[in-house]
């Protein structure tokens, strides 16, 4: 049987990192970006640029592979659906859709008994005001928006201010006595057939993943629920490749589900280092129908992203052995961006 050639939707720091994992299992990957210098062009056997709702460029791109993925979740649906006519998408195009706004994701994980916080639709200011029982609250976009981009912290109707938009629809979420965060990386390869990793505590700063460590600190209650509803969740979306779930654990020690990522994630980078297997390698051979490979922990591992000027400190550093480095080869430094990440692992 010959190796597919992967099609790959964005270059960003994800798709490069899948496009790396692929060609170490000497599978070829195409990525497709809507950015000239996106760091995926160091990385991939071939880079595609053009914005992705232009027929010739989608046309260009699915003639050169034998079936695709992506890197991040808001592509439009319109688009992966007319890609997945010609060739396939995994993960499917309808979980896509589905987790690209944030009530259809929660009904999803209310519909099957996976704990949220407690949350309500917002359309206008009156909605708002009317649902003061919601604050202190997390008033969040429901499309688009990551790294704490369109999303408001309201403590009092008194933090409701112009910066607002109400042309965008919203949902507010009731904050909780947040003890900690986890998140669990799992790849499904079929029905009741995965790879998973254990959950991953996650510390972020201003609304941005800054720290990730394996194993984390938490109760075998919490593990076990945990990776059952990561599991439930993989099997009910019958999804294909490696996806994430994002929890919360309050301060009674109760779990809640707090967004699915349906991809590879940040907080699944240490497994480069800590594990035999890592996610993306993971995400390739499960979307390529590959063989599927025990994956086990080989070290406790530390994650540390490199945001903005961070990446300056590392890129001339000498490094001890057990220290990993890895620069997204992003042309510019940006403020609050990821630029790179180092693991540290314990030998």
């Amino acid at each position: 049987m010959n190796t597919p050639t992967l099609g790959i939707i964005g270059g960003g720091q994800l798709g490069s990192l899948i496009a790396d994992a692929a060609k170490k299992i000497d599978i070829k990957t195409v990525i497709l970006s809507d950015d000239p210098n996106a760091p995926g062009k160091h990385f991939a056997a071939k880079f595609i640029f053009g914005k992705y709702d232009d027929d010739t460029t989608i046309n260009n791109f699915i003639n050169k592979v034998d079936l695709v993925t992506y890197e991040f979740e808001n592509i439009p649906f319109t688009i992966l659906k007319k890609i997945n006519e010609k060739k396939k998408v995994l993960p499917k195009p309808e979980i896509n859709q589905l987790i690209q706004h944030r009530e259809t994701e929660k009904k999803f994980l209310n519909d099957n008994n996976i704990t949220t916080t407690k949350y309500v639709t917002i359309k206008n200011e009156k909605d708002l005001r009317e649902n003061v029982d919601l604050l202190p609250g997390l008033l969040k976009t429901t499309t688009l928006g990551y790294d704490g981009k369109g999303q408001y912290k309201l403590n009092t109707v008194d933090d409701i201010t112009n910066e607002i938009d109400f042309t965008k629809e919203y949902i507010l979420e009731k904050l909780i006595h947040l003890k900690k965060e986890i998140s669990v990386v799992i790849t499904r390869y079929d029905q009741n057939s995965y790879e998973i990793y254990d959950p991953i505590e996650n510390i972020h700063k201003d609304q941005i993943l800054k720290y990730s460590t394996i194993p984390s600190d938490i109760s075998d209650d919490i593990r076990i629920k945990s990776i059952g509803w990561a599991k439930l969740i993989a099997e009910r979306l019958d999804y294909i490749g490696t996806l994430c779930v994002e929890f919360f654990i309050d301060a009674d020690d109760n779990l809640y589900s707090n967004e699915i990522a349906p991809r590879v994630h940040n907080s699944g980078h240490l497994t480069m280092n800590s594990h035999n297997i890592s996610q993306f390698e993971n995400h390739v051979r499960a979307v390529c129908g590959l063989e599927k490979i025990k994956t086990k922990k080989l070290y406790d591992a530390k994650m540390i992203n490199l945001i903005g000027d961070d990446i300056t400190l590392y890129r001339n550093k000498t490094l001890k052995d057990n220290e990993f480095f890895y620069d997204y080869l992003k042309t510019e430094i940006k403020n609050k961006r990821k630029m790179g990440h180092i693991t540290i692992i314990q030998k």
